[in-house]
């Protein structure tokens, strides 16, 4: 899939930059209701689902390179009890190279953690051409989907 000025821009948050209008979204699935743009809408009743289990691959290709300072994520799961992992990597050279900027594992559970709130700052004077999330939703190997209820960057 791949989302470039398909649909209004979402306003940026505070400081934020305007996806939509920066960079073109490709992501491995999407469920139908669920499409990518709900990430970026800005909206806590909206996101991004998976269409297919396993792992799931987000790549921003910026238009021009970003300076890029701060991503910040959020996850929900009120249904399944699982451990998630994702990283988050950078290109500066057009996506021939990437270099990881961060690597984390989250327990998820409904009777306790069903939120997953991150705010990664970057390396100063990072100018990114691209941005790389890949969610690999349940370590265990279970059927579980990769959602993303918001991503914003600065």
């Amino acid at each position: 899939m791949i989302l470039k000025d398909s649909a209004p821009p979402a306003p940026p948050g505070p400081g934020g930059l305007d996806v939509a209008a920066l960079a073109t979204v490709l992501v491995s699935s999407e469920a139908s209701g669920h499409p990518v743009e709900n990430m970026f809408d800005g909206r806590p009743d909206t996101r991004w689902l998976a269409e297919d289990a396993g792992e799931q691959t987000l790549i921003l290709a910026f238009d021009a390179a970003q300076p890029l300072s701060r991503v910040a994520l959020k996850i929900e799961e009120q249904r399944d009890t699982r451990v998630q992992e994702l990283d988050l990597a950078v290109s500066t050279d057009g996506g021939r190279a990437w270099r990881e900027l961060v690597r984390q594992e989250f327990n998820f559970s409904p009777g306790g953690a069903t939120v997953e709130a991150e705010d990664w700052r970057l390396p100063p004077g990072l100018l990114a051409t691209h941005l790389r999330l890949r969610i690999r939703p349940d370590k265990g190997g279970g059927a579980c989907r990769a959602t993303v209820t918001s991503l914003a960057l600065s």
